[in-house]
């Protein structure tokens, strides 16, 4: 199930969302041209648990503390699908959240996303060493508040199902519930092993539930009305 594009047009210029994308993939190109170095450079900015439960920065040195590295390994990739994956959800998802927050509050909001994301990780893996990478926590969260503010909207989508390829449209309400049923059932089986390592399930969970959390908290741009309506619900 890949997210193609929303109808749900936006009324500003998403510089934010962006601007991300492209620091996301000049760092990613540096990160390739790093050749066997790279691994090291993905230890010094990624967040390790370890050192953030123990307060330790463990070598190579980390030159932004073991906490900075919350802010910093959400720019940060392993993968042409992890990166191609993570840009295109945000693409897709992330203009309406920053034209309803505004560019200065979706950024802060981005950005706190992504480190709950890591931390509710660091929590379930408090002793793993393997460093954790990408955007993926902080584009939970985008579809968190995605969900709550443009349920009614509609997400062209293409499925694949055996070798049979069809292009749909989803209600985004329902295509992220599909979505997070999935991140929430592979967390829960994930627990089975005792370190972490792959996607970080987890990760994706906090960050989505930070989300819901943070858009009813933030609220909307100055002038812009800040009721809706989920399921029947105000807020």
């Amino acid at each position: 199930m890949i997210p193609i594009k929303d109808i749900n047009p936006s009324s500003s210029t998403p510089i934010v969302t962006v601007s991300i994308i492209i620091i996301c993939v000049l760092v990613f190109i540096y990160e390739l041209f790093l050749g066997p170095y790279n691994e090291i450079f993905i230890r010094m900015f990624g967040v390790v648990p370890y050192e953030i439960t123990h307060g330790v920065d463990v070598p190579p040195p980390n030159p932004l503390t073991p906490y900075g590295n919350l802010i910093s390994y959400q720019y940060l990739h392993g993968g042409f699908l992890h990166i191609i994956g993570n840009m295109l959800f945000l693409w897709v998802f992330g203009d309406n959240v920053e034209d309803y927050f505004g560019r200065l509050k979706y950024f802060l909001f981005y950005t706190l996303c992504g480190i709950i994301a890591a931390l509710i990780q660091v929590s379930v893996y408090p002793e793993a060493t393997i460093p954790l990478i990408g955007a993926s926590g902080s584009i939970s969260g985008v579809l968190g508040a995605y969900m709550l503010l443009f349920p009614r909207a509609k997400i062209v989508t293409l499925i694949f199902i055996f070798i049979f390829i069809s292009i749909v449209v989803i209600p985004a309400a329902i295509w992220i519930a599909i979505w997070f049923f999935i991140q929430f059932t592979s967390a829960l089986i994930s627990m089975d092993s005792l370190s972490m390592g792959g996607v970080a399930w987890f990760a994706h969970v906090g960050g989505f539930l930070a989300g819901i959390i943070l858009t009813i908290l933030f609220g909307p741009r100055k002038g812009r009305k800040r009721e809706r309506e989920i399921f029947g619900l105000k807020y």
